[in-house]
């Protein structure tokens, strides 16, 4: 295979890397082990909710019609003719002329229509004399909340794709799905590539610097829903990176590594690439940073050629292997969501490819106005923490001005949380 390099646009590339999702591997889990992860079929009701006639409220259920006339002045009194607590299946009924003492999320008794608030009563007469006095005329149904008022059975409830979270959880334990389905959490392999790497324990030398990169895609694999799994560095030493990574490719899902993509007379990945034999979706890519970014199949697995520097890294996991993270495990809109805004500063950097420049945007005056932040380097790594937004700045010869609209691609971490 000849590793000829031309250049494609960003869009192209994530469109040729979405186009390799098959079909999604499905699992089933406890409930308690769901959070997280993507549900793989939609969510149907499976009872009515509630299933039963209850009350929102402490007070008592009576009849509307005995309530007819009561005021505060003039309350109507009624004889209680039970308690029920929140649990209970009332063994009784209501009467004419009868109450039945309710908790909060109790079930009406047969024959109470409505639920007078605790506070709605002269209480104290009915701990004495087993009478209550309404000080409210009650209308049927008021205060009830009904017999499949929130759902019925067999209504769709959540779609399949969607994250599970709080809300989610509540929904399933309500409808007793103790085991949930949900789509797989790939196992994605991290391998850094470089003799000059040293691992974060070790002490530095001059020429080497620590494996940072691996790390931080450790971090964004999680983030995205993947299992991450840490493998050692690799040297550059084609041989031996071939049969470590033939080793690694039957053990995970997925393959990133960092490193050794670019064309450099040390840039093991290239020649694994070609030994491999791959089918090479693309290693060139019109964009700053990460222009070397590659992405290749071998057989029915995605290996990721990412950038060494630290900020080409980041850009590139973000671009192109999240959204393939994301849609493996079946979300609809995998890619970064996107939002209009202003640029703060001029930005005079002239650049024939598509620059996504790390940034963080904030409200100034009611529109969203974006700051590049820190170095404006591929390699630098101190600033993507601050970083909650890549600002995409069309190619040009003179750059961008202060107050340019830009296009940004919100990331999800959260700067400065």
């Amino acid at each position: 295979m000849r590793f000829h390099r031309e250049p494609i646009e960003v869009s192209e590339a994530q469109k040729k890397i979405l186009s390799f999702i098959e079909d999604k591997k499905i699992e089933t889990v406890k409930l308690l082990d769901s959070e997280g992860r993507r549900l793989a079929r939609e969510i149907t009701a499976t009872s009515p909710v509630p299933h039963f006639d209850k009350s929102p409220y402490d007070g008592f259920a009576v009849r509307a019609a005995d309530t007819s006339g009561a005021t505060a002045q003039e309350p109507v009194y009624l004889t209680v003719v039970g308690t029920i607590a929140c649990g209970d299946a009332p063994d009784f009924a209501v009467a004419k002329g009868q109450a039945a003492r309710i908790m909060t999320g109790a079930a009406l008794p047969e024959g109470a229509d409505a639920v007078i608030m605790f506070e709605m009563t002269t209480e104290n007469e009915a701990h004495a004399e087993k009478r209550v006095g309404v000080k409210k005329e009650m209308s049927p149904g008021e205060n009830v909340i009904k017999y499949g008022e929130e759902a019925k059975e067999g209504d769709f409830l959540i779609p399949a794709g969607k994250k599970i979270g709080p809300g989610e959880m509540a929904i399933l334990a309500t409808f007793g799905y103790a085991e949930v389905p949900v789509f797989h959490r790939p196992r994605v392999g991290v391998l850094a590539t470089g003799s000059e790497l040293l691992t974060p324990d070790q002490p530095l030398s001059y020429g080497k610097i620590r494996n940072s990169n691996s790390y931080m895609v450790i971090s964004q694999v999680k983030q995205a829903g993947g299992e991450p799994i840490l493998y050692p560095s690799l040297e550059d030493n084609p041989d031996a990176a071939e049969k470590t990574i033939r080793t690694i490719l039957g053990e995970v899902d997925i393959l990133i590594t960092t490193g050794g993509v670019s064309v450099g007379d040390f840039d093991v990945m290239v020649e694994v690439f070609k030994r491999l034999e791959v089918e090479l979706l693309f290693n060139k890519i019109a964009m700053r940073p990460g222009s070397v970014t590659s992405c290749a199949r071998f057989g029915n697995k995605m290996m990721f050629g990412l950038s060494g520097n630290p900020g080409a890294c980041f850009v590139g996991f973000e671009l192109f292997v999240r959204p393939y993270l994301q849609a493996v495990q079946g979300k609809s809109n995998p890619l970064l969501p996107q939002m209009q805004a202003y640029i703060g500063k001029d930005m005079p950097k002239p650049s024939s490819f598509t620059r996504f420049v790390r940034g963080k945007w904030k409200m100034e005056d009611g529109k969203p106005v974006a700051y590049p932040v820190g170095l404006d380097k591929s390699a630098a790594v101190t600033n993507i923490t601050d970083a909650n937004c890549l600002i995409q700045i069309q190619p040009a010869g003179r750059g961008i001005g202060g107050g340019d609209a830009v296009l940004l691609h919100l990331l999800p971490y959260g700067a400065g949380e």
